[in-house]
């Protein structure tokens, strides 16, 4: 089971002070939490992909490679590549420089992102939504796999005899999640594909998840690429955590109801109620994601968010000490445990390379 923080890279006021992080000050935290989560035993650091204020998170390659640089073992992915306005040709570039930067340690989640004027800005029809996530990553895909590639579609100019460069590290391709909040067309690409499936189920009723995963789940074993049970599955999760449940429901609440994403609809106690949110002590969140599997089934990563709404860096850094020395142990013990051993663990970069020199090996026998 992998256990990662991921960050949208909001700008907002500190309820608390009043006052408002600069845009420098909110990248640098990124990178700083991004190098705590490593050194307290995470296992993955996911940024978002905004173009528009209050987000700083525009350029996700070029913020990993920096926290490439700062890390050693965490692996880095994004918590929405955006697969509609991003040309397919440039994420098969930036995305494998950023692989050989970082020594495999790279995968990514393809997403439509939830901004719809992002799509004029970058030349694209919003109602083109699901089409241009299928041809884009058609594409994409084919451009990480086929060495020459001649390629014709509705949405960008054909492509004859051309090749991406670099090459995947090691001729292996970022693995891939599909991340979606609504559309069971992006459970089924996933599943077409064989890649990952994500839910960022921060803002929705668990059970809403449930039936995307099902479906994914079907549709996986559909294509042959294994049972359900052997599916890979991720799911999103917001927390705010402090030594007991008290004095972090007085501490959140501003933050809650200040927020860019939460504020101004349902309280804080109903969020908590039905979705994914957790506000208290470390058992509570210990509890809570637990109770994760019996929406998803044995699932292979657990994303969390800890930075949002205006948090100061001191309080994240806070938050991350205690994941990793009250929750992550627990978790990590208790998923194990319960995980039968058909269902596989998510593919790394050092995984996919065993399994295809394993498959090599006993082709040559």
């Amino acid at each position: 089971m992998q256990f990662g923080i991921f960050s949208i890279g909001d700008v907002t006021t500190d309820p608390a002070t009043g006052r408002t992080r600069t845009e420098h000050e909110r990248l640098k935290a990124m990178v700083a939490t991004a190098v705590k989560a490593e050194e307290v035993g995470f296992d993955v650091f996911a940024t978002g992909e905004h173009h528009n204020p209050p987000f700083v998170a525009s350029s996700p390659t070029t913020l990993l490679s920096h926290i490439a640089a700062r890390t050693d073992r965490i692996i880095l992915s994004t918590s929405t590549t955006l697969i509609t306005t991003n040309d397919p040709v440039k994420i098969a570039e930036d995305y494998a420089v950023l692989q050989h930067l970082a020594d495999g340690r790279v995968d990514l989640m393809m997403g439509r992102g939830n901004t719809g004027p992002v799509y004029p800005w970058f030349g694209k029809d919003i109602r083109q939504g699901i089409p241009l996530a299928i041809e884009n990553y058609a594409l994409l895909h084919q451009l990480w796999r086929e060495e020459v590639v001649d390629w014709e579609g509705r949405f960008r100019t054909p492509l004859q005899g051309f090749t991406s460069t670099p090459r995947p590290l090691d001729g292996i391709p970022p693995f891939v999640w599909h991340g979606s909040v609504r559309s069971p067309e992006i459970a089924e690409q996933a599943a077409y594909y064989g890649d990952g499936f994500f839910v960022n189920n921060l803002f929705g009723p668990m059970n809403h998840f449930t039936k995307l995963i099902n479906l994914y789940r079907e549709r996986y074993a559909h294509y042959g690429h294994g049972t359900q049970e052997q599916a890979i599955v991720g799911a999103g999760g917001h927390v705010f955590v402090r030594k007991n449940s008290q004095d972090a429901i007085r501490e959140y609440r501003p933050y809650f109801d200040n927020s860019p994403v939460y504020g101004g609809g349902p309280s804080m106690e109903q969020y908590m109620a039905q979705t994914s949110l957790t506000v208290g002590s470390p058992q509570e969140v210990i509890d809570k994601t637990l109770t994760f599997r019996e929406y998803f089934g044995d699932y292979q990563r657990q994303l969390f968010n800890i930075d949002m709404a205006g948090l100061p860096l001191k309080t994240v850094l806070e938050q991350l000490d205690l994941l990793g020395e009250e929750v992550l142990p627990t978790l990590r013990k208790e998923m194990d445990s319960a995980r039968p051993s058909q269902v596989p663990e998510a593919p790394t970069h050092a995984s996919l390379l065993a399994q295809r020199t394993a498959h090599a090996e006993e082709t040559d026998k």
